[in-house]
């Protein structure tokens, strides 16, 4: 990817290597990245993680769209306070893995992710997955092959199945290591995550993770072993499972999930 025109602030910001705070500085990959959001007048969208503000400028060009920004650092918090006008009012100082969502009714999401927290953030989106239409969001490559893999690969996971579950999920594009201050020591790709409403019926979301992190805590045996804890006796006699975890589709784990997980006691579980 050729290098683009860079951001011209990055020297009056400081880098916190504890906030996994890499800048991105090539202008035609901001740009790239806020052309993915489906823009249109009237559109609540939240920045995640503004940092330095490399896209948060381009944002705030749409005067038809209600925006916002959470982020967790305060030294940012002041700089884009001062260095953006139209930006004062609109921040949220909070860790996102805290936050309630930050508006009424339907959202969408963009963000240079923080790859220390990327995962988190994914579960994040899926507690507010009734409102958010859309997500575009950077993450490392290898983070982002695996959320869009399908079943039979080696990377498809926990949050491959959920994900899919509830979004469309498209990778669009690598962001090379050279247009990041300090560049990572790993490529990073752009996915864009379009909301299906819930095509499924899952009613019970809290249950059905519990069921596909199962099933993928122990990917290298049967489902039969991976899930004997998780259903009930009756279940281990489907034919599903002699599979392993990833040879099961989204649609495979919905099936699981609404033929033997009704009456599952979930209590002292891990919450979404």
């Amino acid at each position: 990817m050729a290098q683009g025109k860079k951001v011209s602030t990055m020297n009056e910001l400081h880098l916190k290597k504890s906030l996994g705070q890499h800048f991105l500085h090539d202008e035609n990959v901001c740009k790239k990245i806020v052309a993915q959001v489906g823009h249109k007048p009237g559109l609540q969208l939240l920045e995640v993680g503004p940092g330095g503000g490399a896209i948060t400028k381009y944002l705030l060009e749409w005067t038809d769209v209600d925006y916002k920004a959470i982020e967790v650092d305060e030294e940012k918090v002041r700089y884009l306070n001062k260095t953006y006008a139209r930006i004062n009012g609109r921040i949220i100082l909070q860790d996102i893995l805290k936050a309630t969502a930050p508006f009424e009714g339907v959202f969408s999401v963009v963000g240079n992710f923080p790859y220390n927290i990327s995962s988190p953030i994914l579960f994040k989106a899926l507690e507010w997955e009734p409102q958010v239409a859309e997500i575009i969001g950077m993450f490392q490559k290898e983070v982002a092959l695996r959320v869009a893999s399908g079943p039979g690969s080696k990377v498809y996971g926990i949050l491959s199945v959920l994900m899919q579950a509830f979004f469309k999920v498209e990778y669009l594009f690598d962001v090379g290591e050279q247009c990041f201050t300090p560049p990572p020591k790993v490529m990073s790709g752009v996915l864009r995550f379009t909301n299906l409403h819930n095509p499924h019926g899952i009613t019970d979301k809290r249950r059905f993770i519990i069921i596909v992190k199962a099933a993928f805590n122990q990917r290298r045996k049967t489902l039969r072993n991976a899930l004997k804890s998780t259903l009930p006796p009756e279940a281990m006699a489907d034919e599903l499972m002699n599979k392993r975890a990833e040879q099961l589709g989204v649609a495979e784990f919905v099936y699981l999930y609404k033929k033997y997980a009704t009456g599952v006691d979930t209590t002292g579980e891990q919450h979404l």
